[in-house]
């Protein structure tokens, strides 16, 4: 036999002596895998388990070591939804941007009349603006909570940061009832202005005219784009609102469970709320002209009424013509 037939023919022994092994092995583990494994291993598996113990503290939950749900909380936060909220947070920025840049600013088509038109009183800009105010605060308290070990510490430091959000906490803790208390007074007074109509599908079809510059559709007070930022804020305000209250007061008997199904639901929702955020922001502001004008001031020049609101703008007339000694608003 040639040394090389030699050598090939040991290679091929010693191979199939490993696989052999190795099958032999993987057939032992299943059988009596259980008895053989690690100690350590199996001592932390029992713990981890959840079976109570014996412990003289009666608070609920204390009586067993490791309570596994708190690891699978915090690998949901900060695994998934740290991550996907800076993402969100991100793109929403960059459509609003893109918005922007390639449809520009809603102007009004015509100049303007310098006849004025109330839309708003002072009670509701007043309390539109407290919701707005609260809003923001709970919006910047809440992301530095939520993105602030990422953002800030690498920038300002550990010290800086860590009292900066200790004050952010105790701020969002307070402001959250204020918040939800503003949400369901505006939910209240503003309903019967947003209960959707058919016509309010035409307003989305082209984004009251924004896009593409076609045909204005009709549009009472409210159009449909109004309404639809009126119920996102009613759903994603009532649900960040109940979930906050059972983070701030745990005095109903929630479990560990509930504040941490709680939280998960309190931080996705609020991250969703501050992205849509963002649209209404930007129409309110330099998207369509005039649209800030009318929340500060409380009214609008009738041109704006008039391609915005005709429905509505047509009552307002209506109403002055019934009552002629009135000057017009």
């Amino acid at each position: 036999m040639s040394t090389q037939t030699a050598k090939r023919t040991a290679g091929i022994f010693i191979l199939s002596t490993l696989f052999l092994l190795l099958l032999a092995g993987m057939f032992y583990w299943q059988a009596v895998g259980a008895d053989v494994s690690n100690p350590r291993a199996n001592f932390w598996r029992v713990v981890r388990d959840g079976i109570p113990g014996f412990t003289k503290v009666t608070t609920a939950g204390h009586h067993i070591l490791i309570v596994n749900g708190g690891e699978n909380w915090r690998e949901i936060r900060n695994g998934f939804i740290t991550p996907f909220s800076q993402w969100i947070l991100a793109l929403a920025l960059i459509g609003v941007g893109l918005f922007y840049f390639l449809v520009g600013s809603d102007k009004l088509e015509k100049p303007r009349s310098g006849v004025k038109v109330e839309r708003f009183t002072l009670g509701e800009r007043v309390l539109h603006w407290y919701i707005a105010v609260v809003f923001i605060i709970m919006a910047v308290t809440g992301l530095s909570l939520l993105l602030g070990r990422l953002a800030l510490i690498p920038i300002f430091g550990h010290p800086a940061v860590s009292g900066y959000l200790q004050a952010s906490k105790i701020l969002h803790n307070y402001c959250g009832p204020l918040l939800l208390a503003g949400i369901l007074l505006a939910s209240v007074l503003w309903f019967r202005y947003n209960i959707p109509k058919k016509m309010d599908l035409q307003w989305f079809k082209n984004m009251g005219g924004m896009i593409g510059h076609r045909r204005r559709p009709h549009a009472g007070k409210v159009n449909g784009g109004e309404k639809g930022w009126f119920w996102l804020v009613v759903v994603f305000g009532i649900g960040v609102g109940i979930t906050g209250v059972l983070l701030d007061f745990p005095i109903w008997g929630q479990t560990r469970f509930t504040m941490q199904l709680s939280h998960i639901i309190h931080v996705t929702v609020a991250v969703l709320f501050v992205t849509v955020s963002f649209g209404h922001i930007y129409v309110g502001t330099i998207g369509i002209e005039g649209v800030f004008e009318a929340m500060w001031t409380g009214s609008v020049d009738a041109v704006w009424a008039q391609q915005h609101a005709d429905l509505w703008y047509q009552e307002k007339i209506r109403e002055k013509e019934a009552k002629p000694e009135t000057t017009l608003p």
